[in-house]
């Protein structure tokens, strides 16, 4: 059986943040000495509209859906951070509510499948 994702209170994942930065200089083990800090060179990449200044992100999955590890990435240099929905419907309800293929890219490319 698969874990089960908890999410940890805001204010608590606040006062965890700040606990170990002041008592150990790292946010989720991740050492200041490494977070990423872009040079300032006037480089960087256009995306959607937005300047960022690297085009790299974790994976969408539930994983990358909890505050945590979307901070930890921030501070490891990701700058794009795909969020995406997660339900419960599956089996033979999903095949019926998605069309297929799942897959449309007349402009961007997409998945409009449902992640369960």
């Amino acid at each position: 059986m698969g874990e089960i994702m908890r999410p940890i209170p805001f204010p608590e994942l606040v006062n965890w943040v700040r606990g170990e930065f002041k008592n150990h200089g790292s946010v989720f083990g991740i050492r200041k000495e490494k977070f990423f800090r872009p040079a300032n060179s006037g480089t960087g990449f256009s995306l959607f509209g937005t300047k960022i200044s690297a085009p790299i992100g974790p994976a969408a999955g539930p994983h990358s859906q909890l505050a945590q590890n979307i901070l930890a990435a921030y501070l490891a240099g990701s700058r794009f951070i795909e969020l995406k929905t997660v339900q419960q419907m599956d089996g033979e309800e999903l095949r019926k509510a998605v069309a297929r293929p799942c897959i449309n890219a007349i402009d961007e490319g997409y998945n409009v499948e449902w992640s369960t």
